[in-house]
């Protein structure tokens, strides 16, 4: 049995402090894939806060049949949906750095400047925020928390064969936003 698992049946025997080490495994990464989900910090910190809480109540649902990220993610892509239908509609990502100044972690290598990875990181976060929520969940969850494809589908409930057809018209898109972004520089 490992860790994962000690500390469900642990949560489930009523050692809520068991739960607060899962909290604390999976905040940060959850947090970080919904942020570019959801796109304002404000209701992503909601939307990881109630998947967390679902997450609780309905830990013995949990079947063990996918891994237990995998479990907590689509919880948290479903109060995430439900969220969106309740309010207006979201911002782009760009604007919530702007409007918070919290940095988006990037992945990659850096470039030569601190200047020019500002910039980059700008116009990629900006090419993102301009994708439809379908393609940015998939782009985000492969591209940014390399989940694989199973992973993907299982979070968000599609067949792998629709991960991997909108994951290429997500990249597709995303190159087009970004050529439009760096026309300037061609």
């Amino acid at each position: 049995m490992n860790d994962i698992e000690q500390l469900i049946r642990a949560t489930l025997q009523g050692d809520s402090a068991a739960f607060g080490r899962l909290v604390q495994k999976y905040q940060d990464r959850l947090y970080n894939t919904m942020l570019h989900v959801v796109g304002d910090p404000d209701e992503c910190l909601d939307v990881v806060q109630e998947a967390f809480v679902q997450a609780y109540v309905n830990l013995a649902s949990f079947d063990g049949r996918s891994a237990f990220y995998t479990w907590l993610y689509r919880i948290a892509f479903n109060v995430a949906a439900t969220h969106r239908r309740k309010k207006k509609p979201v911002q782009s990502v760009d604007a919530v750095y702007h409007e918070s100044g919290r940095e988006i972690p990037a992945r990659g290598p850096a470039p030569e400047t601190p200047l020019e990875q500002e910039e980059r990181c700008r116009r990629v976060r900006e090419a993102i925020g301009t994708l439809n929520e379908e393609h940015r969940a998939i782009l985000v969850l492969r591209e940014i928390d390399g989940c694989c494809y199973e992973t993907i589908a299982e979070i968000l409930n599609v067949p792998i064969g629709t991960v991997r057809s909108r994951l290429h018209r997500a990249r597709l898109m995303l190159r087009e936003k970004l050529k439009e972004a760096y026309a300037d520089l061609l």
